[in-house]
């Protein structure tokens, strides 16, 4: 299991539609609202690092008011 953790930066007036639109998205484990830099920060699980990518690219980054992401995968060692 691949998890990333997803640092995201809102557009001002569509914060609470895109929260929703993201906390929705198959693979979005946690969300949270934080203050700061960056908006959001959300936990991503998938089986591997290319699914995990889909997920990333292909869901969160497309939904309406979502500005940038910033994405940490989780290492071990």
């Amino acid at each position: 299991m691949v998890k990333g953790y997803l640092l995201i930066k809102l557009v001002p007036g569509l914060e609470e539609s895109a929260l929703s639109q993201i906390r929705a998205t198959p693979g979005i484990t946690d969300l949270n609202l934080v203050f700061g830099q960056w908006d959001a920060i959300a936990t991503a699980e998938a089986k591997t690092l290319f699914e995990l990518a889909k997920v990333i690219v292909g869901e969160v980054r497309s939904v309406q008011g979502v500005q940038d992401t910033t994405t940490l995968v989780q290492g071990e060692l």
